[in-house]
């Protein structure tokens, strides 16, 4: 999922989701209340909630969390420039970066999905994203120009970046020196999954684990049922509920342009920019929900899903087969569209 900013909301008996950067908060149960755990990563908020954990391991536990999610934001983060990624960024070299496992597994998936969106997923979009003030750079004062924009889009591509394995160790290669690699979009996913990963090598069973927008669950909650999700009506006025699923085993990633935007020159400016125009994005589709095996392979999608618009998207949904569920403006209403491997995760959904 895209780094947006979401709203921790109790709702009864399920978490809500939207494309923001606060996570969602589990509501308490009757039976036994889950023990939730937070912090801050990423320029978001974590939160963990468990069940049946024996209150002396809490805090050993919160310290792990945060321990891994650090050297996690250690690894992704174009915003502190001491990260894996931003010396990799900052490197004029074109030959092989040699790079940790986990970051050639990342951009692996992120160029595999990226080639299946034809280019909408693109984590190459660096330079555009700072262009119009998203990433570590200052949002503009007037709306860059037709040569900004050409000469930022002149140094993105995703052909310009591969993954190389040799002898047991992981490498990156651009074949452009200022190629400018963004990983907000899938980071959140990415940690959220290795946070399942650890939840389980402590022996945990029962959990619901989110970093920003990006949530996986496992086992039941206290009331014996599974783990619920509540995907927000896309609107920065209330926090409404759309639809309710149930992901238990799965991961869920939102995408949404309705709150991550500022003002310029009149015009509201999305955070999700097109790569083939350079520009944010101005078509009707607002939120973008994708269930997956794994929270990064559904944050991968659900950004080149956003970026491809209604249309194309469903074309791409119904290709690969994917759990999608999407919302479109029309006036000052809001159409929903699931594609059939979604309404399998359904349970509810609100007018």
């Amino acid at each position: 999922m895209d780094m947006t900013f979401l709203r921790a909301v109790i709702v009864t008996a399920f978490v809500l989701l939207t494309g923001c950067d606060n996570a969602p908060v589990s509501a308490p149960s009757d039976t036994t209340p889950p023990t939730v755990l937070e912090g801050k990563t990423m320029g978001t908020v974590w939160r963990v909630s468990v069940i049946n954990v024996e209150p002396e391991r809490l805090e050993s536990l919160r310290e792990k969390i945060q321990i891994q999610l650090d050297a996690d934001d250690q690894l992704l983060s174009t915003w502190k420039p001491d990260s894996a990624l931003m010396r990799f960024n900052r490197s004029q070299s074109t030959t092989l970066w040699p790079v940790s496992e986990a970051m050639a597994d990342i951009v692996t998936e992120a160029l595999r999905i990226g080639a299946k969106t034809n280019g909408a997923m693109d984590i190459t979009v660096g330079p555009l994203v700072n262009l119009w003030g998203f990433g570590p750079d200052k949002q503009p004062v007037t709306t860059p120009g037709d040569q900004q924009i050409a000469e930022a889009r002149a140094r993105t591509g995703l052909q310009h970046l591969t993954v190389i394995s040799r002898a047991g160790q992981q490498y990156l290669q651009k074949d452009i020196p200022d190629l400018f690699i963004d990983l907000s979009t899938v980071g959140e996913g990415y940690a959220a999954d290795h946070l399942a990963r650890l939840m389980e090598q402590e022996g945990i069973s029962r959990y619901l684990v989110s970093v920003g927008g990006a949530l996986v669950s496992r086992g039941m909650n206290g009331e014996g049922k599974p783990w619920r999700v509540a995907i927000q009506k896309p609107t920065d006025r209330e926090n409404a509920v759309q639809a309710i699923v149930d992901i238990n085993g799965h991961g869920i990633s939102t995408s949404g342009s309705y709150r991550n935007y500022y003002e310029l020159d009149g015009k509201r400016i999305s955070h999700v920019i097109n790569p083939q125009t350079g520009r944010p994005i101005e078509h009707t589709l607002v939120s973008v929900t994708v269930i997956a095996p794994s929270a990064l392979e559904a944050d991968s999608w659900d950004t080149g899903l956003m970026v491809l618009g209604p249309e194309q998207a469903k074309e791409v949904v119904r290709e690969q087969g994917l759990a999608v569920y999407m919302i479109v403006k029309e006036g000052d209403a809001f159409k929903t569209w699931m594609s059939p491997q979604f309404a399998g995760f359904l349970l509810a959904e609100k007018n």
